[in-house]
């Protein structure tokens, strides 16, 4: 993944850090021209709009978490109102996202409880998460998949890493809208395994997380979308007294991995019989799940070339 913070990138980033003597590290991101242009890309309701904000912070922290070259993608898949969303990050900070959703259940949920926030079990319904970390043909994917169980994505995810024997995390998730579009931040801490497995170590251990967490329980929504308020000021607010330090910010940016070259190929592996149900007027029309974006096609480009008769 990128590594600084280039011009006009400074308020989408991942911020790695390390509470000191701890072995505690973290992350913390926050997504704001991201957010809003993955999130106006399509005419979401705000309740799904909230939602896929969390999840593309929840993504970034993440992905940053794990070493990878390729692409870690987050996916939920529910019998409820939404059916599907995708968040998915490459190793070089490119993320892309999306929802399927019933339009007129997320409707009523709206109106049935105004100005409330739905609970991920009123939009989902029973499903699951899924973690996917995609390095190439020739690698296998690692893939983690846990049963969608709590009120929050927050929630979830706590649940996947409680099932883990290898890893303890904890998280603090925020969406908001302001007058400027969409936020989102988050806040990630990890227990590094520890070299001394004396029983008095393990109780320092054990203490030092436990203060870690109620610490990165008392970060604020404001702290985690303030655009204006600086992550390394973040993080000395919450762990000063235990010793924090910050490592290079990681940049993340809006990009669809589509492109015009990529869907002929798809076009040109489909059978004739499939692209004919496909068209319209002799038209291959194509949109993006992602970004919304169009690619026409004729369909006689992609029709076999009719052999005349001598």
């Amino acid at each position: 993944m990128r590594t600084g913070l280039p011009a006009g990138e400074q308020r989408d980033f991942i911020q790695p850090f390390s509470i000191e003597g701890h072995g505690v590290r973290g992350r913390l991101v926050r997504l704001s021209h991201v957010a809003d242009r993955i999130i106006k890309q399509h005419a979401y309701p705000d309740s799904i709009a909230r939602l896929l904000a969390e999840m593309m912070a929840l993504t970034a922290v993440l992905a940053a978490a794990l070493k990878y070259e390729g692409v870690f993608t987050l996916q939920t898949k529910g019998d409820g109102p939404v059916k599907l969303m995708v968040v998915d990050l490459t190793s070089q900070g490119a993320m892309r996202g999306y929802a399927q959703f019933d339009a007129a259940q997320v409707a009523a949920i709206a109106a049935e409880s105004p100005g409330e926030h739905a609970s991920l079990p009123r939009l989902h319904g029973k499903g699951y998460l899924a973690f996917t970390v995609d390095q190439g043909q020739h690698t296998d994917r690692y893939q983690g998949i846990v049963e969608l169980e709590g009120a929050t994505l927050s929630e979830c995810v706590h649940h996947y890493f409680r099932q883990s024997e290898q890893l303890q995390a904890g998280f603090k998730i925020a969406a908001a809208r302001d007058a400027e579009g969409w936020r989102a931040g988050a806040i990630m801490l990890q227990r590094m395994p520890q070299e001394d497995a004396s029983e008095m170590a393990e109780e320092v251990a054990e203490d030092a997380w436990r203060r870690a967490f109620i610490l990165m329980a008392s970060c604020t929504d404001r702290e985690l979308l303030d655009v204006d308020m600086p992550a390394t000021d973040v993080l000395y607010r919450l762990f000063h007294e235990d010793g924090v330090r910050a490592f290079k910010a990681q940049g993340v940016e809006a990009k669809c991995r589509c492109s015009r070259e990529r869907v002929e190929t798809v076009l040109k592996a489909m059978a004739p019989e499939e692209l004919a149900e496909l068209q319209i007027d002799g038209t291959l029309a194509v949109t993006c799940e992602f970004c919304n974006g169009r690619y026409d096609f004729p369909l006689a480009d992609f029709l076999p070339a009719r052999t005349e008769r001598a």
